[in-house]
């Protein structure tokens, strides 16, 4: 068994850790721990065979293998508040979809070695431990064999912190920007009712991506639930970029794209759990059914 720490036990982090602890000791630690979420996240974490800490001091104490999954606007501030509290026998694992400058920037707050670039190739959900992970820096081959020992479907990707990531941020350019255009293309086509015209047309175009099917319902319900965190990560995007001295005037774009749904959603007091199962028509019907 490895002892193992989860600090952010949202979605991803979740599905991960309740996973993990069907073997393993697991222990989470979420800043919903400290407010008025705090008694749904303990029974979130009772529920999924997890040890929810009281502190983030308390989370790691005793850990061989340190989680982050956070938000990408809180990755740098967490490892920043990690590093001081870890022993020499530990490591922090950054799962979190940020530039590789950024994951460069929290390395440098740990021990060498004690850090390890984790990109996550997939979303987690319907995969879980089987999403595929790539490892970067210099213990990144050993974790990579550790985590496969645990069930995780992770592959070595290089002794250099940050390359992962700029596969990851890289690949982001275009998924993420799918999801935003999805939803720009088929919330316009509602609106002047041809939307079954399109998807025929783009189905015609790409026939194996499953326009006819469940493609639209799934890149729209990925802007409607985590539209605001993935905007985040689309920022981490931008700077990749720019550090690259690339264009990134359509990732510049997604970012601003993603928000504006969830935006337009809370606006008018529609929450995804309303949604589900999710059809992006009947979201469609609720936004105007609110004008």
């Amino acid at each position: 068994m490895t002892t193992i720490t989860f600090i952010g036990y949202g979605e991803a982090g979740c599905i991960l850790a309740d996973a993990l602890a069907k073997v393993n000791p697991v222990t989470v630690w979420d800043c919903k721990l400290k407010g008025p979420e705090r008694d749904a996240m303990i029974t979130k974490a009772h529920r999924g065979g997890v040890r929810a800490a009281i502190s983030l001091a308390d989370a790691l104490t005793g850990a061989e293998l340190i989680f982050s999954t956070v938000t990408a606007g809180s990755a740098l501030d967490v490892a920043a508040q990690a590093a001081p509290l870890m022993t020499d026998t530990q490591y922090f694992l950054d799962l979190n979809s940020v530039a590789p400058q950024t994951k460069r920037q929290a390395a440098e707050c740990f021990k060498p070695g004690a850090y390890v670039d984790v990109a996550v190739m997939a979303p987690v959900p319907p995969e879980a431990l089987r999403t595929p992970l790539l490892t970067g820096g210099p213990q990144a081959e050993a974790i990579a064999e550790l985590l496969t020992t645990l069930g995780c479907n992770a592959r070595y990707g290089g002794n250099h912190v940050g390359s992962v990531s700029a596969i990851k941020m890289c690949r982001s350019v275009m998924i993420k920007g799918l999801e935003a255009l999805t939803a720009e293309c088929l919330f316009a086509a509602g609106h002047y009712g041809v939307e079954e015209q399109v998807l025929a047309s783009l189905h015609a175009s790409f026939p194996s991506l499953g326009w006819n099917d469940a493609l639209p319902d799934y890149l729209i319900s990925r802007v409607a639930e985590h539209g605001i965190r993935r905007s985040e990560e689309m920022e981490e995007v931008v700077k990749t970029l720019r550090d690259a001295a690339e264009n990134s005037v359509m990732s510049q774009a997604t970012a601003i794209a993603q928000r504006q749904l969830p935006d337009r959603m809370a606006a008018r007091g529609i929450t995804y759990a309303q949604l589900e199962p999710f059809n992006w028509k009947a979201l469609t019907a609720l936004l105007n059914d609110h004008i």
